[in-house]
Formats: structure tokens, C-alpha cells, sequence
């Protein structure tokens, strides 16, 4: 191993430049005592010493020379640093060859980190702290691009938020039932959805000041079905259940107001789930339907990772506990996790169930990297997809062969690329918009570029003249050299007859 010279140490607070005064041996570079050594300042500064520190002298400044350092690139300042504080070598040596990262340099480094507030000059307790965090907060702002609408957070706890809102709705509604029923049991065999029943609670209150005068706003509430309206009519008249006191009865009627109220705001949260899929994933949600969508999105973590994913962990994405129970018994792994709930996989076969879990996995995973890596978001290729999948399905029933997915990919890219062509010529941009300069500039390129098409015909012309002239002189060379010709065999005649 060489010597070692000199170290560089590249921190948040700038370039420092350690002479090694005295370096470990080779041999024993590893040892405890070495490492121990390290960790001891008052041995560690008779190992170095420093000879220059460079700090930044701003933020923006820190900010520059980390890219580069990341690109692999050097700085101006820290060239001129190293420059001014190495030994000067002769023209015919480099002043920077090739870097040592042997074990000893990793040492040596890691114990200079590790006393830089000392080590360092004019630097106080917990600057190098903030500095590493102001300056890896700008890196990753600059290196992250951030997309507030394409922000797949929001999708994820409102999926969250929808599960839980629909438990609740559920054991709250029974409750009402329950509650309610005790005062007009014969309600629950006329109505069954949990919706529906709350605000007929809601607006009947007691059954026994129910008349036929209610029979429209009744059936407001039932879809305008009059039969079904007559039939809770009909059975308030004749209900064997118990009369109810006005605390009571105004006690049941805040709790289905509060149950009306919740699923009221889980449709309009399922409605904003909607629109935040058609932003965010729209080929996903088409091909699978939103919720199945925002599921996988939830379990995977991101829409990122999700497109990360390989088509055969998207199939079975929810299915963990009994993937790794077949595993551990030696079992057969399920075939389907989350997409099970999609209505492709319901609609096939018995036999055919894994085979179409397979080809929607693959789907899926296919429109979700298409859904990330896209800037303009498009529902044509879920379209697309789902359309093949419908192929699929009809192939394992029917045996029709199903269209290629070079052809179908082949044509949708073909549409996307026409409307991207037939939208941007209507967009107005700075160089639509027409004024007298734009104009002067046009009919100036327009008169060059005619005179350049005059000189070119020109040029033309007289290079079919110059042409023409070469093909008459080569015509003449052979009419000369065939008379010549003709005249010598005559001559040889002549003399042979002789």
C-alpha cells in the first residue's frame, strides 16, 4: 500500500484538507486498537493534522458543489483549494492522480467525521448537525419532483377512510334497526338498505300520526315507488310494535340523522376518490374499477412501488398471510389477492380463474407503470387493456382468438400521438400570437428563402447546360474515333491484298 499524503474530507460546511502525519501499518489497518484509536480524539489528532478548511459562504454556494460532487465533477472552488494548499508539484507530475479508498483512508475519514467540530476551526457544537440538514433538505427538493395533483397520499387514506366509514355505517344502521325496530318492527321486512331505512326512521318518527297524506314524501325516499310507500302505510296502520315516549322517540331520531349524515359523506367521499383515481391512475381505475385501484395503490405503498412491482406480485397483492402459510406447509399458493374483487376473475370459469388472475395481474401492472411515468393523464390505454382482458375472457369461453398486444399497443399510441397533434396547433403560445415584428421576420425568411430556391434553379439550370455540352463533345470523340477506326481496318485490308 502507498503512503498516504493528504485526505479530503467533503462535509455540509465545506472542504477541509488533513495531512497524515502518522498512518497505521498495513498489516495491522484492522485491528482493535487501531479503531480504538480512531475513537480516542487526543490519539486521533497526532494522527492528522489539518491544513486548511475551506467552509461555504452561503447555502446556494453548499448546494452547487454537492451536485457535482454527485455528478462525479469537480468544482471550481474546490480545484483552486487544493491548488493553493498541496505541494506544487513539477510539469511533468499531475497534481491530482488517482485517489487511495483503501481500508486505512476509510478509518482515517470516519474518525475525522466523527471529531470535525473540534477538529475543524471556527465551528461550534451542532453546526455540522443543521448544516447536513438545511443542505439535504435543498438536494432532495431538487432532486424530487413533486406533483401536488398527482399526489397518490390522498387516495390512500381515503380508501382507508371509506373502509372504515362503511363498518361504522354498517353497526350503526343495525343499531338503528334494533332501536327502531321496537316501535315499527314490520319496517325491516319492507326496506333493506341501510340508507333508505334511517331516513324513513328519520321522517316517520311515530308511526301513529303516519297517514295516506304521507304517501309522496314516503315514496321521495323509496326511489318514487307508490307500492312500496302504500305497504309501510299499511303496515304503521296494523304495527304490533311498542308505542315510544318523545325523549325516547327524539333520541332514535338524532341517531339516524347521524347515520343519514355519515353515509351521505361517504358517497361524496367516494365520489372525490373517484375524481382523485381519474387524476392520479385513470388506465388502473378504468381497467379494474376505482377501488380495487386505490386498494392496490394502499397495499403497495405508492403508486411508485406499485409500478415497481412485477406482474406476479401484483396478483397476489393481499395475499400474504396465505402465500407464506402455503410455503411453511408446502401447500398450493393462492392464486389471486386483491384483484379477486375486480369482476373479471367472477365472471371466468372454475379452471379458468388463475389463468385470468394471471393476464389482469400482468394488465395491471402494465397500466400502473403507464399511470407513473405518464405527464398527461389518459384513460385510453385502461381502455385498451380492458378491452384485451374482455378478449381473454371470451377466448377461455368461446375459443375466438383474442388481438395481439403489439396491435392494440400499436394503435392506441397512434390515437394518443394524433390528439397530442390535433391539440397543440389550437393552444396559444408566444410564438402564435402575431404582431408587426413577427411579421416583418416572416416575410424576411419568406423573400430568403424564395431567393435561395431562385438560385437553386438557377445553379440547375447551368449545370444541365455545362452537361449537356460534355455529352456532345463525348458524342463527337466517338463519332471521330469510330471513323478512325473504320479507315485503319480499310488500310489493313488494302495492304493484305498487296
Amino acid at each position: 500500500m502507498s503512503a498516504l499524503d493528504y485526505l479530503l474530507h467533503e462535509s455540509a460546511v465545506g472542504y477541509a484538507i488533513f495531512q497524515v502525519v502518522s498512518q497505521p501499518e498495513s498489516i495491522g489497518n484492522r485491528s482493535k486498537e487501531v479503531q480504538d484509536a480512531a475513537q480516542d480524539l487526543a490519539k486521533f489528532g497526532k494522527m492528522v493534522k489539518l491544513v486548511n478548511f475551506a467552509p461555504y459562504r452561503e447555502a446556494a454556494e453548499a448546494l452547487e458543489n454537492i451536485n457535482l460532487v454527485s455528478e462525479g465533477l469537480v468544482s471550481d472552488y474546490l480545484r483552486s483549494n487544493l491548488e493553493l494548499n498541496l505541494p506544487k508539484k513539477s510539469k511533468k507530475k499531475k497534481l491530482f492522480s488517482t485517489a487511495d479508498t483503501s481500508e486505512v483512508v476509510a478509518d482515517l475519514l470516519r474518525g475525522i467525521r466523527l471529531h470535525a467540530s473540534k477538529l475543524l476551526k471556527g465551528l461550534e457544537e451542532g453546526d455540522v448537525g443543521r448544516a447536513q440538514l438545511g443542505l439535504g433538505h435543498a438536494y432532495s427538493r431538487a432532486k424530487v419532483k413533486f406533483s401536488v395533483q398527482k399526489n397518490d397520499n390522498h387516495i390512500i387514506q381515503a380508501i382507508a377512510t371509506i373502509d372504515h366509514l362503511d363498518k361504522a355505517i354498517n353497526t350503526f344502521s343495525m343499531r338503528v334497526r334494533e332501536w327502531y325496530g321496537w316501535h315499527f318492527p314490520e319496517l325491516v321486512r319492507i326496506v333493506s338498505d341501510n340508507r333508505t331505512y334511517a331516513k324513513l326512521a328519520l321522517h316517520i318518527g311515530n308511526k301513529r300520526l303516519l297517514t295516506q297524506e304521507s304517501l309522496h314524501q314516503i315514496a321521495a325516499h323509496v326511489n318514487d315507488d307508490q307500492e312500496i310507500a302504500q305497504a309501510i302505510i299499511d303496515a304503521a296502520r296494523v304495527s304490533m310494535g311498542q308505542d315510544l315516549s318523545a325523549t325516547d322517540l327524539e333520541n332514535v331520531s338524532a341517531f339516524a340523522n347521524r347515520v343519514v349524515k355519515l353515509t351521505e359523506y361517504r358517497a361524496s367521499l367516494f365520489q372525490y376518490l373517484v375524481n382523485k383515481m381519474a387524476i392520479v391512475a385513470p388506465n388502473l381505475a378504468t381497467l379494474i374499477g376505482e377501488v380495487v385501484a386505490a386498494r392496490l395503490i394502499s397495499h403497495a405503498g405508492s403508486l411508485t412501488n406499485l409500478s415497481k412491482y412485477p406482474a406476479s406480485t401484483v396478483q397476489i397483492l393481499g395475499a400474504e398471510k396465505a402465500l407464506f402459510r402455503a410455503l411453511k406447509t408446502k401447500g398450493n399458493t393462492p392464486k389471486y389477492g386483491l384483484i379477486y374483487h375486480s369482476s373479471f376473475i367472477g365472471r371466468a370459469g372454475a379452471k379458468n380463474k388463475g389463468r385470468i388472475s394471471r393476464f389482469l395481474a400482468n394488465k395491471c401492472s402494465i397500466a400502473s407503470r403507464i399511470d407513473n411515468f405518464t405527464e398527461e393523464p389518459t384513460t385510453k390505454f385502461g381502455m385498451a387493456l380492458k378491452k384485451q382482458v374482455e378478449e381473454r375472457l371470451n377466448f377461455y369461453a368461446t375459443g375466438a382468438a383474442p388481438s395481439k398486444n403489439e396491435d392494440v399497443m400499436k394503435s392506441v399510441m397512434d390515437t394518443v400521438l394524433s390528439d397530442i397533434k390535433i391539440e397543440t396547433p389550437g393552444k396559444v403560445t408566444k410564438t402564435s400570437v402575431v404582431t408587426p415584428r413577427s411579421d416583418k421576420k416572416k416575410h424576411k425568411k419568406s423573400k430568403e428563402k424564395d431567393d435561395k430556391k431562385e438560385k437553386k434553379k438557377e445553379k440547375e439550370i447551368i449545370l444541365e447546360k455545362v452537361s449537356e455540352k460534355e455529352k456532345d463533345k463525348k458524342n463527337k470523340k466517338r463519332r471521330h474515333s469510330e471513323i478512325n477506326g473504320e479507315d485503319e481496318i480499310r488500310d489493313k485490308k488494302k495492304k493484305k491484298r498487296k
